[in-house]
């Protein structure tokens, strides 16, 4: 089981531009539709909307992607 996090977390992942920071939004414990795809979650393992520091973009990241940023 990943790390568990709560909205108004402050987390960093790495993407394709490299590494990225922002803040949690909404937390999915159940399936869910992002950008026309159905995203996988439970209690157990669930799935995070992040808004991007330096941009208004929003990803969709399970825990085992994140890391906590100070």
């Amino acid at each position: 089981m990943s790390a568990t996090y709560e909205v108004g977390d402050h987390v960093g992942w790495n993407s394709e531009a490299g590494q990225v920071t922002g803040t949690i939004t909404k937390v999915h414990t159940r399936d869910f539709d992002y950008k026309g795809h159905t995203r996988r979650a439970s209690k157990d393992e669930p799935q995070y909307e992040i808004t991007s520091d330096k941009t208004d973009h929003v990803a969709a990241h399970k825990g085992s992607a994140l890391h906590k940023v100070d």
